[in-house]
């Protein structure tokens, strides 16, 4: 036990670490951008008439802390970012808890849906493709994984959107209906919540699907011809009891161990869906705070979001992974 928890302690201090470092890089090359915050809202100001001086520029750069050292206030920040503040919008002059506020939570909570969608279907499926021999079962699941790995998400939320305007009447974008928009959540919100948030989820998980079947069938496929499947089989063991019990504990471990990169992949996608379906979320942010108003906090807190989501699931699966798989938990514990 104190040999597994000191295998848990490390694998945190890791997370905490990735966490510290990626915050560390996007201040350190929005750093880089000429222009600084103060200078590019100031001159936003001054193409809509107001006289702006030098004077006004260096005040700006006060106020938002932006003359103090640059190590001083990533630090500064960091440490506030893990209590839950992250402070202001220096381009929109709002508290960025505020301004996030459920943006974040719920691209997390869509790409979390794509990904659990993507995994419920591919690893059955992928077992299934891996040891069925019917010729046509096999190429059906086989054309599906292909068409999914082709088929980039947006043409498919184009051609779904597309399909039911026309026989529906509705475009079935956004993830509310006008009048649950700006409500207070409530049981009625949510049902209509769930009844829009299931076609991003359907659209990002589509290719991740794909994905993860061709992967489980190939891992399947090599472990069912292991002696140790054989030797199993041997002494009476079959059927579903064989292939959960022996291939398929093993073929899924690098399955859990991948979660945290589908996600970030599925998260990358998720700015071309959104802005076509017109979903509220967080990647029309980053890209403005990222490449028009080099807002370090906003863009800071964004990434934040993200990279902890993604911390936190791989820590997850880390520790499931090492609680599952016995050469890994024997590694640990000698």
């Amino acid at each position: 036990m104190v040999q597994f928890l000191r295998f848990a302690t490390i694998r945190f201090g890791l997370a905490v670490f990735t966490l510290c470092l990626v915050s560390f890089i996007v201040f350190s090359l929005m750093e880089l951008v000429p222009g600084d915050c103060a200078e590019r809202y100031l001159a936003f100001k001054n193409s809509q008439g107001a006289q702006i001086s030098i004077a006004d520029i260096e005040a700006e750069r006060v106020r938002l802390g932006l003359d103090r050292p640059y190590l001083e206030r990533w630090t500064s920040w960091i440490l506030n970012a893990f209590r839950g503040e992250f402070g202001e919008s220096c381009i929109l002059r709002l508290d960025i808890n505020q301004l996030l506020g459920q943006k974040v939570w719920l691209s997390v909570g869509i790409c979390l849906g794509s990904l659990l969608l993507a995994y419920a279907i591919a690893i059955p499926v992928g077992i299934i493709a891996a040891t069925s021999r019917n010729p046509f079962l096999n190429n059906s699941l086989r054309l599906v994984s292909y068409l999914g790995l082709a088929l980039p998400n947006f043409l498919l939320a184009l051609i779904i959107m597309l399909f039911s305007t026309v026989m529906f009447g509705n475009s079935l974008t956004g993830l509310f209906s006008p009048e649950f928009r700006d409500a207070p959540w409530d049981w009625a919100r949510v049902k209509d919540f769930l009844g829009h948030v299931w076609l991003p989820v359907f659209i990002l998980g589509w290719s991740a699907t794909a994905f993860a079947i061709q992967t489980v069938r190939a891992l399947m496929s090599d472990e069912i011809s292991k002696l140790y499947v054989t030797a199993a089989s041997a002494r009476g063991v079959s059927g579903r009891r064989l292939l959960l019990r022996y291939p398929a504990r093993h073929a899924l471990s690098p399955i859990i161990n991948s979660l945290g990169f589908d996600l970030n992949r599925i998260f990358n996608e998720l700015p071309i869906v959104a802005l076509i379906l017109t979903l509220t979320e967080a990647g029309s942010l980053l890209i403005e705070a990222l490449a028009r108003s080099n807002d370090q906090q906003l863009a800071g807190a964004i990434i934040f979001f993200l990279t902890g989501s993604i911390v936190a699931i791989n820590f997850i699966t880390d520790i499931v992974l090492a609680l599952v798989d016995p050469r890994i938990r024997h590694s640990i514990l000698g």
